[in-house]
């Protein structure tokens, strides 16, 4: 039995699906379409109504299946990996992709592994190979100073982790039609051995930059950590959060979870300030999706002019406290 179809691992929280389902839905289409397959989104974990399942179809998959159970409100990889494998064995897909979120980063390692297959982490490209019909899988490499593009072409499925926010979900095209395949959930899929305790958060990583409609992000155009407050005021103000460029955060200026770019997060906001940034091609990879890019820097050829809808060539120095200026006696009235 040959492989075919792709399968997107869609995630739900609190009984919503998250938007990252909606995303690798984008990513699935455009590969299936190429590969002239079906694209099918699998949820594992608790009940969702059929009514919501539908936006899976609505946002392009073929057909859904799910495997809900109150018994997998809490994800425990083990549990989840052998649902999947079972699934893979089973019904053989060409091409399994998972967000590389926290259950995708930890899925799909696991799975593959027991499946004796190939996978590429955090991939910001994806597309077919139109000889070989291959999957090919685009990911920084390096410390993100180069873009490797990854095949397996020996094992199936393929299997790869998606950068979240580096794609944008497809409209709702509430005309589509699909089936949704409820399977039961088998009680040998239970890893009893394991259970959740609890949760611990890292305080750093309640920085979410990924999830805010205005960023704005520092570079080494900020000269030193403490010019950083320019940014926090500015970001208060416009009710936005900060970012940073790598070099700032390889200087100690800003935190990890903060940094956009290849090496860092992917962010689609609705305003994104880049200030002091020179524009990497590293860093472009990470911003260039905002709906609107607005740039200050001294260096009229810098290429973040290149990206940006709106430019401001000067000294952020100056810049900057005029801008905060303007907008606190905006607060004020």
């Amino acid at each position: 039995m040959e492989h075919k179809g792709v399968w997107t691992i869609a995630e739900a929280h609190e009984g919503r699906l998250r938007t990252v389902s909606f995303e690798l839905l984008a990513r699935g289409r455009k590969l299936a379409d190429d590969l002239g397959d079906e694209l099918v989104s699998v949820l594992i974990g608790v009940i969702i109504p059929d009514e919501d399942l539908m936006e899976l179809i609505h946002r392009g998959a073929d057909r859904v299946i799910t495997v809900s159970d109150e018994q997998l409100e809490d994800f425990i990889v083990e549990t989840y990996s052998n649902v999947l494998c079972s699934l893979v064995r089973q019904r053989r897909p060409e091409i399994v992709l998972a967000a590389a979120t926290f259950n995708g980063r930890t899925l799909l390692p696991h799975a593959a592994m027991r499946l004796h297959v190939g996978l590429t982490a955090d991939c910001t490209g994806l597309a077919i190979d139109e000889k070989t019909h291959d999957l090919l899988q685009t990911r920084p490499a390096i410390g993100g100073n180069i873009l490797a593009t990854i095949k397996s072409p020996n094992h199936r499925p393929q299997m790869a982790t998606v950068r979240p926010k580096s794609t944008r979900p497809l409209e709702k095209d509430l005309s589509r039609k699909g089936g949704i395949e409820h399977v039961l959930l088998r009680e040998e899929w239970l890893d009893r051995r394991v259970r959740k305790l609890g949760v611990r958060v890292d305080k750093d990583e309640d920085v979410n930059i990924q999830e805010a409609d205005i960023v704005v992000s520092g570079g080494r155009g900020m000269k030193k950590s403490e010019n950083f407050i320019l940014l926090h005021r500015l970001a208060k103000h416009l009710g936005g959060m900060v970012g940073a460029s790598r070099d700032a955060v390889d200087r100690g200026w800003a935190k990890y979870p903060q940094q956009v770019g290849l090496s860092g997060k992917t962010v689609t906001p609705k305003l994104y300030i880049a200030v002091g940034i020179s524009g990497s091609i590293q860093h472009l990879a990470g911003m260039k999706t905002s709906d609107i890019i607005v740039a200050v820097n001294n260096n009229e050829d810098a290429a973040i002019f290149q990206v940006a809808d709106f430019g401001i060539v000067g000294d952020l120095f100056e810049v900057l406290p005029l801008l905060n200026e303007k907008l606190s006696r905006e607060v004020r009235i």
